[in-house]
C-alpha cells in the first residue's frame, strides 16, 4: 500500500516499522546489506523473532514481580499449612495419645499426619485452580514507551498450569505439616493421657 495513504489513515506522519518477506536466502542477504548500508535514515535489519523478543523485552521485570509474589504467597501458605496442622495437633492431643497407647507406631502417626496436610493441600490447590478458571481469556494490556506501541498479555489457564499449581500446594501442605506431625509422634502417650 502506499505509505502515504496509510498515514493519512491512521493519522500518523510516519512509520516505525515495515515487514518484508524475502524470497529465499539469498534476495534476505541482499535486502539486509541495502538496508544497513542505507545512510540517509537510521534503519536497523532484524529478523521477525528477534523484533518481538526486542519488544517483549519490557515483560521481564513484570514477570520477575510475578515469581517474587509467587514465592512469598507460597511461604504464606506453608506457615498457614503449619498453623492448620498445629491447632489440629493441639486439638487431637487425647488421640494421639490413645493411638501411641495402642501400639500405633510414631512413623504410622507421622503419616497419617502428614496425610491429612498433603489431603488439606491438594484440595486447596483444587478450590484454587477452580477460583482462576474465569480468568481463562481475559486480556490486559501495557504501554512500551521505547517503540510507543502497546503489549497485551492474555491469561491463559491450561493443563499444565493446573498441575503445576496443584504439586505446588501440594508441596506446601506436605511442607507445612512435616513439623506438626513429628510434634504429634514425638508426644508421649501416658503424659499426653494424664494432662487430659
Amino acid at each position: 500500500m502506499d505509505v502515504n495513504q496509510l498515514a493519512s489513515d491512521y493519522n500518523r506522519p510516519g512509520y516505525s516499522s515495515l515487514l518484508l518477506r524475502a524470497t529465499d536466502d539469498a534476495a534476505l542477504g541482499a535486502i539486509r546489506e541495502r538496508i544497513e548500508h542505507e545512510r540517509r535514515f537510521p534503519l536497523l535489519a532484524q529478523p521477525e523473532v528477534e523484533y518481538y523478543r526486542e519488544q517483549t523485552r519490557v515483560a521481564g521485570p513484570i514477570r520477575a514481580l510475578g515469581m517474587f509474589l509467587i514465592l512469598l504467597m507460597g511461604i504464606g501458605a506453608g506457615f498457614a499449612a503449619m498453623n492448620t496442622m498445629d491447632a489440629a495437633v493441639a486439638s487431637r492431643t487425647r488421640e494421639i495419645a490413645t493411638l501411641r497407647a495402642l501400639g500405633f507406631r510414631r512413623r504410622q502417626i507421622v503419616w497419617a499426619f502428614l496425610s491429612e496436610a498433603i489431603l488439606l493441600g491438594l484440595i486447596g490447590g483444587a478450590l484454587g485452580s477452580a477460583l482462576v478458571l474465569p480468568l481463562h481469556g481475559l486480556t490486559t494490556g501495557t504501554a512500551n514507551w521505547e517503540t510507543f506501541s502497546e503489549i497485551v498479555f492474555a491469561f491463559r489457564v491450561t493443563p499444565q498450569l493446573i498441575l503445576t499449581g496443584l504439586i505446588f500446594a501440594v508441596l506446601m501442605g506436605a511442607l507445612g505439616g512435616m513439623l506438626p506431625a513429628r510434634r504429634a509422634a514425638r508426644q508421649a502417650p501416658a503424659l499426653a493421657l494424664r494432662e487430659l
